[in-house]
């Protein structure tokens, strides 16, 4: 058996990521900040496919948080196949609106988190010539909007960078960007979701079904629904001038209420 460490792995694109690699007989290092609800969720997955179900409660915006997993990452006796980097939250408001710390929050979780873990985990991997990463990203890492934008943003590009420089090793890295999937991200950050259509809205264990296809062929960056797809296609095409606008009246319509 292979063993996947999935960070934020209690709620949304996380845990479906855990339903769908325990039903094809992988262990799992479950992580996030809640004890209860990880070993809540440990038990459930261990008795329905029976598998290992390892927890490591760990708050990845805080320097003990991103130490205990790189530790576990680490770790050559015990390794780890499969890292999903996951955990991830939104900010209510605008640029200056959100206080410094918490975009500094956003930073610590989305940038070095990733940075630190993906290094940890691609190290041991490239030893034993296989293994893969997923890094959780956004469709909002290609327009430009706000300081979350921002974040995925960089995920995106250094996942690509670091796909690139690690090919022919036998470690895959690719960078899954959804749109609207249907979690508790929204609540948790304070946001309405009332005025976004229906027809944005993603399912993410179909989400994740498709990511790890595209894993599995080798893609270092997945948009996986033709909706996005199609709607990333046009932003390419769109000056950044005119989708600055776009992007700021869209957000305006169909963001935080």
């Amino acid at each position: 058996m292979t063993t996947a460490l999935i960070t934020g792995s209690t709620a949304g694109i996380g845990a479906a990521f855990a339903r769908r690699l325990a039903s094809q007989g992988h262990n799992l290092v479950l992580v996030a900040r809640d004890t209860k609800r990880l070993a809540e969720q440990a038990t459930e997955l261990h008795d329905r496919h029976g598998i290992e179900a390892e927890v490591l409660a760990a708050d990845l915006s805080t320097e003990e948080g991103i130490k205990a997993v790189e530790t576990r990452l680490g770790d050559r006796t015990h390794p780890v196949d499969l890292l999903v980097n996951n955990a991830g939250f939104g900010n209510k408001g605008r640029y200056l609106e959100v206080s410094m710390a918490d975009e500094l929050t956003m930073l610590k979780v989305h940038v070095e988190a990733v940075l630190r873990l993906t290094s940890a985990a691609t190290e041991s991997m490239r030893s034993r010539g296989r293994g893969g990463v997923v890094n959780v990203a956004s469709v909002a890492a290609f327009v430009p909007r706000g300081t979350y934008g921002a974040s995925k943003a960089w995920v995106v590009q250094f996942t690509q960078g670091a796909a690139r420089d690690l090919g022919g090793s036998g470690v895959r890295l690719m960078a899954l960007c959804p749109g609207f999937v249907r979690t508790e991200f929204h609540e948790r950050a304070g946001m309405g979701t009332d005025n976004i259509p229906g027809w944005l809205w993603l399912d993410a264990d179909k989400l994740v079904a498709a990511a790890l296809a595209d894993l599995a062929r080798g893609k270092t960056v997945s948009i996986p629904d033709p909706r996005y797809k199609a709607l990333m296609g046009v932003v390419k095409l769109t000056p950044r001038g005119l989708l600055g606008g776009v992007s700021s009246r869209t957000g305006r319509r169909y963001g935080p209420q």
